[in-house]
């Protein structure tokens, strides 16, 4: 929790917003998608389905494939407590949304289901695109198809296994947007990266979440950056995403929403 309130001070300082950002594409970007101000009809839905969850008070046994949780001690959890504790945020999913429809991707890839609140997001942003999402634990996954199903989500394909099965099992697969959100050790999300840096177009993006999970994670983020595949970087403090444009230098972003 140190960690993180120290990074978070330092961001602060190094952050900037919309003004001072001399990248064309990085400006659009900004101003056009992390800001966008407009109230879209799925955001509705997104507050529905964190009610429900947030009122469920059904207990899952956990199978963990991760770092581990610093909220819960116990395998046994309500779903309630994964939605509030472990979901996305509604601020982090509307921004997933409008990200997927700025962008426009056909084929994207979830690595970390849970219960499908960052799915829902990313299914409901364009209705005619793939949604794959990998999730571990044989149990969340099942109640978060429950989910699917019931609201109709037809274009989710979710897989219960591990990242690293699915990844070796689906090598030809491209994609145009990963979201990372599953693992918060070093080590693993540097071996997805490079798994993942053959599955991308010159147009991909990867998003990956807590960055700033600790001294580690942080590592790996540098170490990303650093890749001479990436062209461009930015930290928006939670998330950490990479662009592969060829057409563009590199640089790197630090930008407060």
């Amino acid at each position: 929790m140190w960690y993180q309130i120290r990074s978070y001070l330092g961001f602060l300082l190094k952050s900037k917003n919309q003004h001072g950002i001399h990248s064309p594409f990085v400006y659009d970007l900004v101003t056009k998608c992390f800001n966008d101000k407009n109230f879209y009809p799925e955001y509705g839905f997104f507050e529905k389905f964190r009610n429900k969850l947030f009122k469920n008070q059904e207990v899952l046994e956990i199978t963990d494939f991760g770092e581990g949780s610093r909220v819960f001690k116990s395998k046994q959890r309500k779903i309630s407590a994964i939605a509030k504790n472990t979901g996305i945020t509604y601020k982090r999913q509307k921004l997933l949304f409008r990200l997927m429809r700025y962008f426009k991707t056909a084929t994207n890839l979830e690595l970390g289901t849970s219960l499908g609140l960052a799915t829902t997001a990313m299914a409901l942003a364009n209705p005619l695109a793939n949604v794959v999402t990998i999730e571990g634990c044989p149990n969340t996954a099942k109640k978060a198809q429950e989910y699917f199903d019931y609201n109709n989500l037809k274009n989710i394909k979710l897989h219960t296994t591990t990242f690293e099965n699915f990844l070796s099992e689906h090598t030809s697969d491209k994609y145009d947007l990963v979201y990372i959100d599953g693992n918060h050790n070093k080590e693993k999300t540097l071996q997805y990266f490079k798994i993942l840096i053959r599955k991308i177009k010159n147009n991909s993006v990867l998003i990956f979440d807590d960055i700033y999970w600790s001294p580690s994670m942080t590592d790996a983020w540098r170490q990303i950056i650093q890749h001479p595949s990436v062209s461009v970087s930015i930290d928006i403090f939670y998330w950490g995403l990479v662009f592969f444009r060829k057409e563009q230098k590199k640089q790197h972003f630090t930008i407060r929403l």
